[in-house]
């Protein structure tokens, strides 16, 4: 005689709603963490302008303090040693006279600093040199 097993008719059922809210957190905390902008810890007061224009510039930049210490892309430099710097940069594929130069100078550097950071510059062979200021609210 055959017994046949007698099921309430109620199937396993797996809620998949909890899971699906955890994934979509864990990717929601991924993009947010890591899209944050790594900004150089080099605090400058740039000069204002109102008539300055935005742009992206990537390449070598220069970083000029009010007590005249130089930063050669983060790295602490003096004036002496730019020039070594910039000479022995590799630029790529590019010439140095297309790639750019960025100087980032404080408010309160003097004229004649500057200058002398144009003439090294120059000197290494590079022709485009971008000088950075904040724009005036």
């Amino acid at each position: 005689m055959k017994i046949k097993a007698r099921r309430n008719g109620i199937q396993p059922n797996v809620d998949m709603t909890p899971m699906i809210d955890i994934v979509f957190q864990l990717i929601l905390f991924f993009l947010v963490s890591t899209t944050f902008a790594i900004v150089p810890s080099i605090k400058l007061n740039l000069p204002t302008s109102h008539t300055s224009e935005g742009s992206a510039v990537k390449g070598i930049t220069i970083y000029a303090q009010e007590d005249e210490s130089l930063f050669f892309n983060d790295e602490p430099v003096s004036l002496d040693s730019l020039g070594l710097y910039l000479s022995s940069y590799d630029t790529g594929d590019v010439d140095k006279k297309e790639f750019p130069v960025t100087l980032q100078a404080d408010s309160n550097v003097t004229h004649g600093t500057i200058v002398k950071l144009l003439d090294i510059a120059r000197e290494n062979g590079y022709s485009i040199v971008n000088l950075r200021t904040a724009t005036e609210e």
